[in-house]
This record gives C-alpha cells, sequence and structure tokens, in this order.
C-alpha cells in the first residue's frame, strides 16, 4: 500500500470552508479513482492559520498515477485551491505503508 501526503495552510477564517472545498474536490476524486484505499484528511492550527495535511491510500503507483496523472510527484489541484491557500506543497510525498489499522 502507498500512502500520498500534500500539506496546505488556510487562513483561521477559511478553513471551514477549505475544509468543504477539499472534500468536493480532493477528497472526492480520490475516493472515485480505482486503487483508492481511503482518505485522511487532518488539521491543527498553527500561528498563521490552520494547516491541513492530506493522506490518501493507494493500492499501487498505478493507482496513484490513474488520479495524478504521469508525474505522480505534482500536487493535484483544483481552481479556486489559491483563494484558499496562502501556503501549500506543490509537490507530495509517496511512502510505502508499513503497519496500519
Amino acid at each position: 500500500m502507498i500512502a500520498r501526503t500534500w500539506r496546505g495552510c488556510t487562513g483561521a477564517e477559511d478553513a471551514a470552508s477549505y475544509h468543504e472545498y477539499l472534500m468536493e474536490t480532493g477528497v472526492r476524486n480520490c475516493r472515485n479513482t480505482p486503487g483508492n484505499m481511503g482518505v485522511y484528511v487532518l488539521r491543527r492550527p498553527v500561528e498563521a492559520g490552520v494547516e491541513f495535511l492530506f493522506i490518501s491510500l493507494w493500492d499501487s503507483m498505478e493507482a496513484v498515477q490513474r488520479f495524478a496523472g504521469s508525474d505522480s510527484e505534482q500536487g493535484v489541484f483544483y481552481p479556486e485551491d489559491e483563494a484558499y491557500l496562502t501556503e501549500y506543497d506543490r509537490h507530495v510525498k509517496h511512502f510505502d505503508v508499513l503497519e496500519g489499522p
């Protein structure tokens, strides 16, 4: 199993709206991609606002590429991301999952 991680920050006033937007875009698209095994969306307050950590689980790198395209190291972005995000990773990280629940 592969874990794909991405991080971004919003202002505190935009955190709830961004979470809804993220559910409608990235979470929905991940879950609808064959080979997706789950999605976690985590958040925490930080000095500059709210940080989000997006973790998606995949059965293979081929499944990741079905979601992300051939350059799977690039983040997947949606039209309104720039309106919400004050800081974000342009690249993602992939990890082999060794243990899980």
